[in-house]
């Protein structure tokens, strides 16, 4: 591999990428993405606000969920600056510091995001398993250490990825593959051995994302194993209904990452509009339809927003 002098590693920039083919519509493809955003960030911030303005929601279950809630506003508020200046500006020029930065939040948000979920999984087990144990065994004191040790586990991680990166020569412009920075592509784009940050990025997806996902399918098998013991299917179905946003929100957020994955393993032959096009929905669809499953198959999220727009309606019809 060749390397690079002081002068062009000082003055390393990337280029982000648009959609192929159709960079002169820019402008057209940033009204949906923008409007996803802004769903997105409504979505999730009405759900904190319920959360945080109803006493009687203050539970472990709901905990949780204010913590997806802001994940999906993390991870939203990390693609959106430089999706919208390669869409709505047409300035795809982004320095390598910048870029390094983006991809710490981008993937330390996904890991959190993944550390929730399983959170979650954990948190519907004790219910359905221990109910009478629920509330001493998922304390206020254990959920916030809960949300540290997602927080720690999520940036920790990624800071040694972002230090290996920095440390490689970038010999010239690049271009990456998306809007938006990631791991993997960006490593590609150095001129010297990449090795050590396959290596770390692979311990990475496995301790994290391989871990919480088998973790929470063994969650659920013992859920179905103790929902199968109770005696009537109204009390089996009544426990199962109260998995099914998570669940939701589960295969969101893994199909979409598991069907990138093999996108990027068998690029070359796939064509590169599915793989930008599923990147964009994986980033993108967790923040904007969680909200919106769990504000429908959640009585009391879907009880307290109709009362807060109750009251708004009323207030607006006094004055």
């Amino acid at each position: 591999m060749p390397t690079c002098n002081e002068t062009n590693l000082s003055l390393s920039t990337f280029l982000l990428a648009g959609i192929p083919g159709h960079e002169a519509d820019g402008s057209w493809f940033s009204i949906p993405f923008c409007s996803l955003y802004l769903i997105a960030i409504l979505g999730n911030c009405l759900i904190l606000f319920v959360i945080k303005t109803q006493r009687n929601l203050h539970q472990p279950m709901y905990l949780f969920l204010s913590m997806l809630s802001v994940t999906d506003l993390g991870l939203a508020a990390s693609t959106l600056p430089t999706m919208f200046s390669v869409f709505l500006l047409n300035n795809r020029e982004i320095i390598i510091d910048a870029c390094l930065s983006q991809l710490l939040f981008i993937h330390s948000f996904s890991i959190m995001e993944s550390a929730v979920l399983l959170a979650m999984a954990f948190d519907r087990f004790v219910a359905i398993r221990h109910p009478l144990r629920y509330a001493s065994i998922l304390t206020s004191a254990r959920i916030g250490n809960i949300g540290l040790a997602i927080i720690i586990r999520g940036v920790g991680l990624h800071i040694p990825a972002v230090i290996l990166l920095k440390r490689l020569p970038y010999c010239r412009i690049r271009t990456l593959s998306y809007s938006y920075c990631l791991h993997p592509d960006v490593m590609k784009m150095a001129s010297a051995d990449i090795a050590p940050n396959s290596i770390y990025g692979l311990f990475i997806v496995l301790s994290t994302l391989g871990l919480d996902s088998g973790l929470i399918v063994l969650s659920y098998i013992m859920i179905l194993k103790t929902v199968l013991s109770i005696t009537t299917w109204e009390q089996r179905l009544t426990a199962l209904n109260t998995c099914v946003s998570h669940i939701c929100a589960t295969l969101l957020f893994y199909i979409s990452l598991i069907s990138l994955s093999m996108i990027h393993r068998f690029k070359e032959k796939t064509l590169p509009e599915s793989q930008i096009f599923l990147s964009y929905l994986h980033f993108l669809l967790p923040p904007v339809l969680n909200p919106i499953v769990y504000s429908i198959k959640t009585k009391e999220i879907r009880k307290q927003i109709r009362k807060i727009f109750h009251q708004n309606n009323s207030t607006m019809r006094i004055r």
